[in-house]
C-alpha cells in the first residue's frame, strides 16, 4: 500500500511539473496566466494521484501494463521540454537553445516535402504570416512529429521484440481497459481489432487533417496566435502527441487481440487432445 501511495504521488508530481514546465522554463514576459497554470498542474496532480493510488481502474487505460504510459509521458515530456526551449531561443538564446533551434530547423528542412504534415503546417498560416513566425512553426513541427515517431517505432520494438506486456506477468484485461466492456455484444477479439484499426487509422490521418482543420477554421481561431511561446508549445505538442497515442493506443489493443487469439487456440488445441485421449 505505501509502495502504491508513494508510486502515485510520484507520478502526481511528475504530471504536474510537466503542465508547468513552459511557464518555467519561457522569460516571464513571454508567460501568461501563471495562476491559471498552477490551478492545472495541481488538478492533473490530484486526478494521476488519485488513478493509480487506488485499487480498482476508472478512466487510466494500461495502467499496469507498462513501459507504455511511460513511454507516453516521456515523450510528451520531451516534446513540451524542446519546444519551450525552441521558443526561448529568439528572446533568451543559450547554447542549449542554440543548438535545438538548429536541429529543429535543420529537421524543418528535411522534412519540408510536398504533402509532408511539417509542410501542411506551414500551408495552414496565413499568407500574412510573418516569415519568421513560419519557421519556426514549421521547426516545432518537424521536432515535434520526430520525436512522436520516435516513440511509436520504440513501443513497436517493445511488442515485438520485448514480448509486451507479458513480460511484465500476467495482463489483466479489467485492469488495463477499464472502459472495455467484454460483454458489450460481439466476439471480443473483433471488437479489440476493429477499435485497433479505428485508432491507428485515426493517428496516421490526423497530423494531415488537424492542419487542415485549421486552414478552414481560420475565420474562428487565427494561426497568427502561435506567436505565442506557450500557445505554440501546447498546440505542437497536442498535434504531434494525439496521434502518436492513438497509433501506440492501437498497437496496444492489437497485440491484446493477438495474445486472447492465441490463448484461445491454445485451449482448443488442449482440448482436442483429451478428446482424442
Amino acid at each position: 500500500m505505501i509502495t502504491r501511495i508513494s508510486g502515485a504521488a510520484i507520478r502526481g508530481v511528475f504530471i504536474a511539473l510537466l503542465i508547468a514546465m513552459p511557464s518555467l522554463l519561457l522569460p516571464v514576459a513571454a508567460t501568461k496566466s501563471p495562476e491559471v497554470i498552477a490551478l492545472l498542474a495541481i488538478l492533473a496532480a490530484g486526478l494521476t494521484f488519485a488513478e493509480y493510488s487506488s485499487n480498482y481502474p476508472s478512466f487510466m487505460e494500461f495502467r499496469d501494463a507498462p513501459p507504455l504510459n511511460r513511454m507516453r509521458f516521456v515523450a510528451l515530456s520531451l516534446m513540451v521540454l524542446s519546444l519551450s526551449l525552441l521558443a526561448r531561443h529568439p528572446l533568451e538564446g543559450t547554447a542549449l537553445t542554440g543548438l535545438l533551434s538548429g536541429l529543429a530547423y535543420g529537421l524543418a528542412g528535411v522534412l519540408d516535402f510536398p504533402f509532408s504534415p511539417v509542410q501542411l503546417t506551414g500551408l495552414m498560416m496565413p499568407a500574412h504570416a510573418p516569415a519568421p513566425l513560419l519557421a519556426q512553426v514549421m521547426a516545432a513541427a518537424a521536432l515535434a512529429f520526430v520525436i512522436a515517431f520516435l516513440a511509436v517505432a520504440s513501443f513497436f520494438v517493445a511488442i515485438r521484440w520485448q514480448n509486451w506486456p507479458l513480460g511484465n506477468g500476467p495482463f489483466n484485461v479489467w485492469t488495463n481497459l477499464p472502459l472495455f466492456d467484454p460483454t458489450a455484444g460481439g466476439d471480443v477479439v473483433q471488437r479489440l481489432q476493429r477499435d485497433a484499426r479505428v485508432n491507428i487509422i485515426a493517428g496516421v490521418l490526423l497530423p494531415f487533417g488537424l492542419p487542415a482543420a485549421a486552414k478552414m477554421l481560420s475565420g474562428i481561431a487565427d494561426p497568427t496566435l502561435l506567436s505565442s511561446p506557450q500557445t505554440l508549445v501546447w498546440v505542437m505538442s497536442f498535434w504531434a502527441f494525439l496521434p502518436a497515442s492513438m497509433i501506440m493506443r492501437g498497437l496496444a489493443m492489437q497485440r491484446i487481440a493477438e495474445l486472447i487469439t492465441f490463448k484461445r487456440r491454445a485451449a482448443y488445441a488442449d482440448a482436442e487432445a483429451l478428446q482424442i485421449a
